[in-house]
């Protein structure tokens, strides 16, 4: 089982009291350091230290208590960001209406494999996009990554 998996049900609780968003989680390595990121949004308003300290002090007695993770890391509680990825059906719903910039594994129709598109509609199978007035239904298994830019 993954990481994230492992963790999400542990961190879960702890961003709904403090009236958060469980945005991402992700367990990498790099170098030879391992971190261990939370990343936390809220519905109206940006996340600000404080949310990300309050998070930190909640989920560290219990990641120490249960140790799901056997090798040393880094634990970092993070703002989702204004640039970021959409990875979930939810996220890809928050900003329906917006323009992302969306990569396929490969082109399709008539597309390239990278492109700007507003957002129109998402189910767990399919993405609706518009481009150029044109509107595109894709599988979601044909795509690689969607970011938005909310800057």
């Amino acid at each position: 089982m993954a990481v994230a998996d492992v963790v999400r049900p542990l961190v879960l609780p702890i961003t709904q009291a403090h009236g958060l968003i469980l945005w991402d989680i992700e367990f990498v390595k790099e170098g030879t350091e391992r971190f261990l990121r939370v990343y936390i949004d809220r519905e109206e308003g940006g996340i600000g230290i404080e949310d990300c300290e309050a998070v930190s002090r909640a989920l560290d007695p219990i990641l120490d208590e249960v140790d799901p993770i056997p090798q040393s890391y880094h634990l970092e509680i993070c703002s989702a960001g204004l640039i970021r990825d959409l990875k979930t059906t939810d996220h890809i719903q928050r900003f329906l209406g917006l323009e992302a910039e969306v990569r396929l594994y490969k082109g399709e129709q008539d597309l390239p494999k990278k492109f700007n598109a507003r957002l129109d509609s998402v189910t767990d199978e399919a993405l609706t996009v518009t481009v150029a007035d044109r509107e595109y239904v894709l599988d979601r298994k044909l795509i690689s990554k969607i970011k938005i830019d909310l800057i």
